[in-house]
């Protein structure tokens, strides 16, 4: 059927909320095997539901993304017995004292450690086995990674290095058939949104992109033939932000 990832098994970090959550479920509902990885195992189980928990294709790994042993046994682990065709990176944090004045190098480096160097660590734990099934890595980065926004210097910090690692990996590995994705996002109505500063009003959550729109984005990108490979895509809310636009304008009263 269209969008059938039957006999894939996938691999989704942050799976607990957000793109991560939705992601799993998509990719549950296209046929595939996923494991997901995050460190809340109840939000996992709740959140995809009883009758995808019970299906069979579904396991939940609770574990921290940064931590480098736990990852390499994991993928290891998932690779010898089920093998890897993709990858979904949606493990990520913000705070809300992100300004640079008030960023401490404490959460500096827990926030890089969390939002890239956990990518790079299932990236290179799964390499041998994505490079075996041809398969794929997509990185949910944000398009805060290439304009500069309200959303913190660690933060697009962060989301810049998966836009350069997924270049790099891309460059690197294309001949051997394995595409690194990444998708850029701009604001989406997921928790993170709470640790703003200012959490912003109803009306530009209403307005703004949802999980289910990345996590399609996701399908439409593992699904996509062999030959063909989108490196990047854009997306943000029609009537927030616009390419290079990052400010988020509130909706209109009667637009929303």
């Amino acid at each position: 059927m269209p969008g059938s990832l039957a006999g894939k098994t996938a691999v989704v970090t942050g799976a607990s909320s957000g793109v991560g959550l939705e992601a799993t479920k998509l990719l549950l509902d296209s046929g595939a095997r996923v494991h997901a990885v995050a460190r809340r195992r109840d939000a996992m189980l709740g959140g995809v539901g009883e009758e995808r928990a019970s299906s069979g294709d579904f396991t939940a790994h609770a574990m921290d993304v940064s931590d480098q042993g736990a990852v390499e046994k994991l993928v290891n682990g998932i690779g010898e017995s089920d093998g890897i065709d993709a990858l979904v990176l949606a493990a990520g944090m913000n705070v809300p004292d992100r300004k640079l004045d008030r960023l401490t190098p404490e959460t500096w480096d827990r926030m890089l450690s969390v939002n890239l160097s956990g990518a790079f660590y299932f990236v290179h734990a799964a390499l041998p086995f994505l490079k075996e099934s041809r398969g794929d890595a997509i990185f949910i980065a944000s398009v805060s990674g290439t304009w500069p926004d309200v959303s913190g210097a660690a933060y697009q910090a962060s989301k810049l290095g998966m836009i350069g690692l997924a270049r790099a990996a891309g460059f690197e590995e294309h001949e051997n058939g394995v595409r690194f994705s990444t998708i850029l996002p701009g604001i989406i109505d997921t928790p993170i949104l709470d640790n703003r500063p200012e959490p912003p009003p109803k009306a530009v959550r209403d307005a703004a992109l949802k999980p289910e729109d990345v996590a399609a984005a996701c399908q439409f990108l593992l699904t996509l033939p062999p030959h063909v490979h989108v490196p990047e895509l854009t997306m943000v809310p029609t009537r927030l932000q616009a390419l290079g636009k990052t400010g988020v304008a509130t909706p209109k009263i009667g637009d929303a």
